[in-house]
């Protein structure tokens, strides 16, 4: 079973988000989606500045079975990434909720509201469970 953590927040796409400051969220993938992908080899992030649109791509992660977008659970801009996965994009596999975060975003408008338009760990539970 993967690892589903409370207290954050989810997308349909396996990206998971949580507030870290005011008006600023992190983001990174799940566990099941790094388990799905295997070992990642390189990720492909956005640039500070860049503008992420709720759930339109924003980077790319590679494994060695595949490439795949990742997706921007809000509106807003990119204002720290990872330069850690430049290196060790292996920590994405090895810990997806902590060194292997991904982005960080100074939202759009309201944080708690775009939040709430996510899935909670019990959503996101169940949803996992249907496929």
């Amino acid at each position: 079973m993967s690892d589903i953590r409370q207290g954050l927040c989810y997308t349909e796409e396996h990206e998971w988000a949580v507030l870290v400051k005011d008006g600023v969220v992190r983001v990174g993938i799940t566990d099941y989606a790094q388990c799905l992908l295997g070992d990642i080899v390189y990720v492909d992030l956005p640039t500070v500045g860049t503008t992420a649109t709720a759930l339109q791509p924003m980077g790319t992660i590679e494994s060695v079975k595949t490439v795949s977008d990742l997706f921007s659970p809000l509106d807003g801009v990119i204002v720290r990434v990872n330069e850690q996965l430049q290196a060790a994009p292996e920590l994405v596999n090895e810990q997806p909720y902590e060194e292997g975060w991904l982005v960080e975003i100074a939202a759009a408008g309201d944080v708690p509201e775009a939040l709430q338009r996510l899935l909670t760990a019990e959503q996101y539970e169940k949803r996992l469970s249907t496929e």
